[in-house]
């Protein structure tokens, strides 16, 4: 359960690193309720897996799961370039958020 909330909370990073840049500095209503919003549950999340993960590998999962959504919406929508290096990288850091997860482990 712990993983899902993982990554459930890793997903909601994302939204709000999307939200923020599409807040223009808080000014713009709609996505700034959005970066609130998802900003709290990604919090909560987060502070729910470190409870039974160990720390280091549950954050480093949360920000690789954020990261690579991010970039992956940016590409998407035109807003970051692609590449096959882009691409290539962005297959690593999933590699290694799956390698994290499986030698991750709970703490007890």
């Amino acid at each position: 359960m712990n993983w899902l909330v993982l990554i459930a909370s890793g997903v909601m990073e994302s939204v709000w690193a999307i939200a923020l840049g599409k807040s223009q500095g808080f000014s713009q209503l709609g996505p700034t309720i959005v970066f609130i919003g998802a900003l709290i549950l990604s919090m909560l999340g987060l502070s729910y897996a470190v409870k039974t993960l160990p720390t280091g590998t549950a954050y480093a999962v949360w920000v690789g799961i954020g990261a690579t959504l991010t970039v992956v919406y940016g590409m998407i929508t035109g807003a970051e370039p692609v590449s096959v290096a882009r691409v290539l990288l962005i297959c690593g850091l999933v590699g290694c958020i799956i390698g994290l997860k499986l030698l991750g482990g709970e703490s007890s």
